[in-house]
């Protein structure tokens, strides 16, 4: 096996400041590269979906954050206004 020589020293570097052997970085380096090289193989996920034509609102738009962060908020503020009408009588 041939190494470039300043990856090597990097490689050596590494070790000794991780208090390990050459040997055990470059297996650890090999195992996360074929890993990510069989992650990046596989099928993707596929995700159930329900019926309809499309979205289950068409006025929101689910690429502007804005919209969403409000959308996830609206219920909780409007039990937050309930009280607040409650408590001021």
């Amino acid at each position: 096996m041939r190494i470039d020589d300043q990856l090597l020293a990097d490689a050596k570097a590494f070790a000794a400041q991780q208090h390990r052997s050459l040997n055990s970085v470059i297996e650890d380096a090999l195992r996360q590269l074929l890993r990510r090289a069989d992650a990046s193989s596989r099928e993707p996920a596929a995700f159930p979906t329900y019926g309809g034509t499309g979205p289950a609102r068409p006025d929101i738009d689910l690429n502007d954050p804005r919209v969403l962060k409000s959308l996830m908020y609206e219920e909780e503020d409007e039990d937050y206004r309930t009280r607040a009408r409650d408590v001021a009588g």
